[in-house]
């Protein structure tokens, strides 16, 4: 048992079956009510209060406010400078500028996260930079060695348009982010305050991997590629939220290791849940003590029940809690 286990946490070549883990038990179900463009892409748990992004809209964010089974948006206007230069190359930022009028923004917000101060952070997928929305004051983006760019294209990451960063996560002290390479490669990456600039210190890469990944049979498509969807810190560790295993997957902070997964696809992929489209539409993590927030991006599709907005799903925690061994 214990060799097979060990098999099972190896991140070789060999893809991973998205059964194998425990499952989650659903709690309960929230639509979102009033996301402006739809699109839930990032959830974040901050100081007691649920708050959310969309990909589409570039001038908000959104406080979730419970309504009964429901959840009513509240938004909150931000007025965001220009982005800052990245290092990304030239043919992916004007991929990204060119299907923006489609999509419905520019930034495309991918990820949120906060500190114990209040200062909330946000991922710009089209522009690989994160913007810092302090509790008083004015947005502003952060100033990011550009060898977080380069290193991780050296390692394979950051490669394709839509393929960029995915998910946020920062430390209580709010002097460390991680960020989660979406797919073709994917991968966790760091950076550290220094002063005024979040630089490498030891190097930014913590893991990349490629190769592909067997969905959920109910899903009935072939396998794909391995890929982060979005990343939260809780109790001093990493939880990856991944999209096409239907899974969550704590990660040693330093080196992004697997330590212990959980799937959530038994319930999520009830026959009334399911969307007609060949892949995940899971796309937000947040995580507290009793339980995991995880928030559906319909994109725009409705279920086979006829939900048409996005959802959060709720999971009760596995027995033992996050940090159980087993």
């Amino acid at each position: 048992m214990r060799s097979a286990l060990m098999g099972l946490l190896w991140l070789g070549a060999t893809p991973v079956m998205a059964n194998v883990w425990p499952e989650l038990a659903l709690q309960s179900e929230h639509p979102v009510e009033g996301m402006r463009g739809g699109n839930l892409s990032g959830l974040a748990l901050c100081q007691g209060e649920m708050w959310a992004v969309s990909d589409r809209d570039d001038d908000q964010i959104y406080r979730l406010v419970q309504r009964t089974d429901q959840w009513q948006v509240e938004a909150l206007s931000i007025d965001v400078p220009p982005a800052p230069e990245s290092g990304l190359p030239w043919g992916v930022r004007m991929m990204g500028k060119a299907i923006s009028p489609l999509r419905g923004g520019d930034l495309d917000f991918e990820g949120i996260t906060c500190d114990d101060a209040g200062n909330r952070y946000v991922v710009s997928e089209a522009h690989a930079a994160v913007l810092q929305i302090p509790h008083m004051g004015a947005p502003a983006w952060l100033k990011i060695d550009p060898a977080l760019v380069r290193q991780a294209r050296a390692s394979g990451m950051l490669l394709h348009f839509n393929a960029l960063f995915e998910g946020i996560a920062v430390n209580p002290q709010g002097n460390q982010i991680w960020l989660a390479a979406e797919r073709e490669r994917r991968g966790l990456l760091t950076i550290r305050k220094k002063q005024s600039v979040w630089d490498c210190e030891s190097g930014c890469v913590l893991m990349s991997e490629g190769g592909l990944e067997q969905p959920p049979p109910q899903l009935k498509v072939k396998a794909q590629q391995k890929d982060f969807a979005d990343l939260t810190l809780f109790e001093g560790k990493l939880f990856t939220l991944e999209r096409m295993a239907y899974r969550i997957c704590r990660r040693t902070p330093d080196t992004g290791e697997i330590e212990r997964c959980w799937s959530f696809a038994s319930d999520a992929l009830t026959d009334a849940r399911r969307y007609n489209t060949g892949y995940g539409n899971a796309e937000a993590l947040s995580l507290d003590a009793k339980g995991a927030w995880i928030g559906i991006d319909n994109g725009n599709h409705a279920r086979a029940d006829g939900e048409k907005r996005p959802v959060v799903l709720r999971f009760t925690a596995p027995q033992g809690g996050w940090s159980a061994k087993s």
